[in-house]
């Protein structure tokens, strides 16, 4: 078999090493077919299954499961042959072998009122034709509406099950008073505008606060691997943040941000989440967290636990800041108060490691100033 000399770009070469993706599955774009980087970066991580159009319907309507096929086809492509070779029932098969269904069935046109009714479907189309029954129309109670789901929340649904079961994970809430980091930020808020052009958020404070934090536990930001056998403590801090969007929930990730300054983080995470909105963040940019954090404050959630982003060992739920009544010296006071949750992964963190890390994350929104230190 001639052998075909794989074309690709040094840079893409080099993303692909880094990310662990086999150029031979990656479609180039460039001249002859040459791999490009922006081919490697928006190249789909999830394991492909390439099949036949025919392949595919034949499956479907026996409900075959394909993933782990290896087919015939080019580059393991499963054909025709391959699904009938999954089919027990003879009779079937040898109808299917005669090309019965080689060529799909022109749709029906509509049926004027003088003709007959449609001939009952064949048990080959009796199962694609099922689906098809008139909604019930809107606004009658009991009225639904059935859709797939999207790749994107097919992925969601596969990692949060996975996070969910298979993580023995415990949770620490917090109550945090907010007075001097709500005071710090409207002092800071026009000097980074006129320095970055953008305005700075809670969201912004709590984050450079939670880096900071971060680097002195480094049993909060770690990660064990899929065996479950080793631990890998994390000297710098790639910071994922949760977005949720229609289609789904997305996680950018600010890399190095404990070596930026305020400034500097605002404008990288207000870059990300920008991209993140208009669809135009690389799958690279979404990698290699080693901590995350959800915020659900600005939509007035009062409390929330969120599910940890594997590989992290943990994730920080903020929620919204609100006025409460406390006691300060014995005295009942109203303070602006935020509660936050650290969802934590117990094969790696105890409650008392956990308990450390609030600790010194409340103390450190409490007393805000040393973040500009």
């Amino acid at each position: 078999m001639e052998t075909v000399k794989l074309r690709a770009t040094p840079a893409a070469r080099a993303l692909a090493r880094r990310l662990g993706v086999k150029l031979t599955n990656v479609t180039g774009t460039g001249y002859k077919g040459r791999i490009h980087r922006d081919d490697i970066a928006g190249f789909n991580y999830e394991e492909k299954i390439h099949v036949s159009p025919l392949a595919r319907r034949i499956a479907e309507e026996h409900d075959i499961e394909l993933k782990g096929i290896r087919g015939s086809g080019h580059n393991h492509k499963i054909m025709k042959e391959d699904v009938l070779q999954l089919i027990s029932d003879p009779q079937i098969k040898e109808m299917l072998t005669r090309d019965k269904l080689a060529e799909p069935t022109a749709p029906p046109r509509p049926a004027a009122a003088s003709q007959q009714p449609a001939a009952p479907a064949t048990p080959a189309t009796a199962k694609a034709a099922t689906p098809a029954a008139s909604p019930a129309p809107a606004g009658l109670a009991g009225s639904t509406e059935t859709v797939p789901m999207t790749q994107m929340r097919k992925i969601i649904s596969k990692r949060m099950m996975e996070s969910y079961f298979g993580i023995p994970s415990f949770i620490q809430t917090w109550e945090v008073d907010m007075t001097n980091l709500l005071a710090l930020r409207k002092q800071l808020i026009e000097p980074i505008k006129e320095k970055t052009g953008k305005k700075l958020t809670v969201t912004d404070l709590i984050s450079v606060a939670v880096v900071k934090t971060l680097m002195k536990h480094k049993q909060i930001n770690a990660s064990l691997n899929k065996e479950g056998t080793e631990i890998t403590y994390h000297n710098y801090v790639n910071l994922g943040m949760a977005v949720g969007m229609e289609e789904g929930l997305l996680v950018p990730v600010v890399k190095n941000a404990d070596r930026m300054n305020l400034s500097e983080f605002v404008v990288a995470l207000k870059d990300l989440t920008e991209r993140t909105f208009s669809k135009k963040l690389l799958p690279d940019e979404q990698a290699g967290s080693t901590f995350s954090i959800s915020n659900l404050g600005m939509y007035g959630v009062d409390e929330f636990t969120a599910i940890i982003n594997q590989p992290n060992a943990a994730i920080l739920s903020v929620a919204s800041t609100q006025e409460r009544i406390v006691p300060i010296n014995g005295e009942a006071v109203v303070r602006p108060i935020m509660k936050i949750s650290l969802t934590s992964d117990h094969r790696i963190i105890d409650g008392l490691t956990a308990a450390r890390f609030m600790t010194d994350l409340k103390a450190l929104l409490e007393n805000p100033m040393t973040l500009l230190i």
